[in-house]
């Protein structure tokens, strides 16, 4: 399948790019720099110069291609302002993909968040939240998974909080900067709220999977740790970086704050059973033990 990707050279993208190659696909990726384009072709991958914002582009990769994954969001998240503005423009493409797509049976591979439910795992049959700080993302993955009922052969692969690869990536990345900027590796609220997790490279075998054969309409959970209390993620990053680890006020995380506050965890028995997907890369915990101090 020669397959169109956004987002290629992130920490889930370049293991999707990596993960596509090496099982017989071809890849054009999008590329909005010199350095991007140059680490795609790097890969093996085909380059298609653009932004995510360049909905034309959008629609010559996705009408040159056997199917798309769109991982691409913008990079800027850190007021509410530029959340908005980048989960608007993340709808935007989705929209665009979509709508190219539409009587072709071509499958298109979105990316979006767990939800979570209180008092236990949420599953791949919970719906996405459509409020709050990123309610808008829940209603374009909503919109292009309705696209199943004309001819689009659309799926969403729900990610958890945390997608690492050697101890980097995720909300455990981002407490870990926050840690190396204050000199505090600090945690929201009690600590007892559990964030789930997966190893990026386990998590781009599932892309592949549901591009290969997931079926329209359906929504998996690239979960392969349920649930790790944020103290326990704190205190791994404050040992490997030999810092304090202490509570501190939600309001530190910026947008994400009341994200990080709540106890979110996840289940993939449904997406394990049904196609196959069997994590193998070290846990988050383990995978923390990388940081360098």
């Amino acid at each position: 399948m020669h397959v169109f990707v956004t987002g290629g050279t992130g920490t889930i993208g370049s293991a999707v790019v990596a993960e596509l190659l090496g099982h017989g696909h071809t890849v054009l990726a999008l590329a909005r720099s010199d350095g991007s384009a140059q680490a795609l072709e790097s890969a093996g991958a085909k380059v298609l110069r653009g932004d995510l914002a360049d909905l034309d582009v959008l629609r010559s990769g996705a009408a040159q291609c056997d199917g798309v994954i769109s991982l691409a969001f913008g990079r800027d998240y850190g007021s509410p302002n530029a959340l908005a503005q980048a989960i608007a423009e993340e709808s935007a493409a989705l929209a665009t993909l979509g709508q190219e797509l539409i009587g072709s049976d071509r499958p298109v591979v979105t990316v979006s968040g767990t939800p979570w439910v209180p008092g236990r795992a949420s599953t791949e049959a919970d719906p996405l939240p459509t409020d709050g700080p990123v309610g808008g993302r829940g209603r374009s993955v909503n919109a292009l998974l309705d696209l199943a009922s004309r001819g689009v052969r659309s799926t969403a692969v729900r990610m958890p909080r945390t997608v690492h690869n050697e101890g980097q990536g995720g909300f455990a990345g981002l407490l870990t900067e926050r840690a190396r900027r204050t000199g505090v590796a600090g945690y929201p609220g009690d600590g007892t709220q559990r964030w789930p997790a997966v190893h990026a490279l386990d998590a781009a075998v599932l892309f592949r999977l549901a591009l290969e054969s997931a079926p329209a309409g359906t929504a998996w959970h690239a979960v392969a740790d349920e649930g790790d209390a944020v103290r326990e993620i704190a205190t791994v990053v404050g040992r490997r970086l030999g810092l304090p680890v202490e509570a501190v006020s939600e309001e530190t995380f910026g947008p994400f704050g009341p994200i990080f506050a709540m106890d979110q965890p996840a289940s993939s028995t449904h997406t394990r059973k049904a196609l196959g997907w069997q994590p193998t890369h070290p846990s988050l915990l383990e995978d923390l033990e990388n940081i360098q101090p």
